[in-house]
């Protein structure tokens, strides 16, 4: 019979610290591991409850576990830290972990399968490679700008300014030399980007799910399918949830049967937000009366307000209609005169 209740794991690169509680929250274990017996003890126990800070390793922890036959919970480290008492340690993090885990009503993140990961490194691989390109293009604008050569903004004008650097005999040949060399990488970054989106291209077509959710305005191949790895759909009760999880919604801070609403949380999903707001900028930006794209909820809504909170609004309405079709299978229904 097992007799731990349950066990947390606070993990770091090397050294794991465990805590694990019996059925009468008692203490039972206070123990640091190598990684190589972390595994070794967890795999002689009887199937136990587990539970883990949700973070990028903490998904393969929680596979080889559930492989080993526990039931794992991975648990937002954000409703963690209320539970670490004074003067933070390993040990007293392993034991709020184990705390949380046990409060009624707690929220966990569920395990990531190592395909559904694999999606998403693509996915932000793409934006790690678009912000060093962005990094590369201010560098030369801002270098080129020393020497009073000036181009149009915007990636397509960076053939451009490299000409007339090129051309500008002015410009002493070291500093020439330079800003070409960051021209060459600028290229060579907009051939990998190129690759890896046209991965994508053949992801998005090969998905019929993604297909559809691109037929919603403001969605396109790229927001479809981090809306597939992000969301599950199951986990909410509502689209309104899932407006909240991506950070959508405004805050709270009511109080005495007052309600007080501020800015946006931005809590939750950070990259899924982002570019929700920008499809819902995008579609916002050819909106007018008639356009297949903008209802009139919309247009009466930028009579109302201004664009960026439109945009949010838009963005919080296009995650719930995401949510309704991943629930239900059904397709984009289209816009109605009224919606």
């Amino acid at each position: 019979m097992n007799e731990f209740k349950r066990i947390a794991v606070d993990t770091s690169k090397s050294v794991f610290t465990l805590h694990g509680i019996g059925f009468q929250d008692q203490v039972l274990l206070r123990r640091d591991f190598k990684r190589a017996a972390f595994i070794a003890f967890m795999g002689k126990l009887a199937p136990t409850e587990v539970v883990l800070e949700a973070c990028g390793g903490s998904h393969h922890w929680a596979r080889m576990l559930i492989a080993l036959g526990h039931t794992v919970k991975l648990i937002p480290p954000q409703y963690v830290k209320p539970y670490v008492k004074r003067g933070k340690n390993d040990r007293r993090d392993a034991e709020a972990i184990c705390e949380a885990a046990g409060r009624p009503g707690m929220s966990f993140v569920p395990v990531k399968s190592a395909q559904r990961q694999a999606d998403l490194m693509v996915l932000r691989t793409r934006d790690l490679l678009i912000g060093q390109r962005t990094q590369l293009v201010n560098a030369l604008r801002g270098h080129a700008t020393e020497f009073g050569v000036i181009a149009g903004k915007g990636i397509g004008k960076v053939d451009t300014l490299l000409a007339l650097i090129a051309a500008d005999a002015a410009i002493p040949i070291v500093a020439r030399e330079t800003m070409a060399m960051l021209g060459s990488e600028i290229a060579r970054l907009d051939a990998r980007l190129d690759a890896v989106e046209a991965d994508l291209l053949a992801q998005h077509k090969a998905n019929p799910l993604s297909v559809a959710l691109a037929e919603i305005p403001g969605v396109g191949p790229i927001v479809a399918l981090t809306a597939i790895a992000e969301i599950e759909p199951g986990r909410f009760q509502s689209g309104r949830h899932v407006g909240a999880w991506i950070g959508l919604t405004p805050k709270e801070h009511s109080t005495g049967g007052r309600q007080r609403l501020g800015g946006i949380s931005r809590a939750g999903n950070e990259r899924l937000r982002s570019l929700l707001v920008l499809g819902a900028t995008s579609v916002i930006r050819h909106a007018k009366p008639g356009s297949k794209t903008a209802s009139v909820w919309l247009l009466n809504l930028l009579e109302r307000r201004p664009r960026k909170l439109a945009a949010v609004a838009l963005a919080n309405k296009m995650a719930r209609i995401i949510w309704a079709m991943m629930s239900t299978g059904e397709a984009y229904r289209g816009i109605s005169p009224q919606a």
